[in-house]
């Protein structure tokens, strides 16, 4: 499973979506939207932070850490 965080360079968000993702031993990468215009074109991204799962928008906002729990449960 290939999981991306797109995100401003200046989201403060991504910190703390850093340390959940990391809480729950999920591999992720991060990717600014600045640096790929493809992504947001092909996903009409709006608003920063976003997560991508296997190329398919999985969240376009913040998700609550319960939310995180459960798309990423076994």
């Amino acid at each position: 499973m290939r999981v991306q965080l797109l995100v401003t360079k200046t989201d403060f968000n991504l910190p703390n979506l850093e340390n959940e993702l990391h809480n729950l031993d999920i591999n992720y990468e991060v990717e600014f939207v600045e640096d790929h215009p493809e992504l947001v074109s092909a996903l009409n991204i709006r608003h920063s932070p976003n997560i991508i799962v296997d190329g398919k928008l999985a969240f376009q906002r913040v998700p609550t850490e319960g939310e995180l729990k459960n798309y990423f449960k076994d």
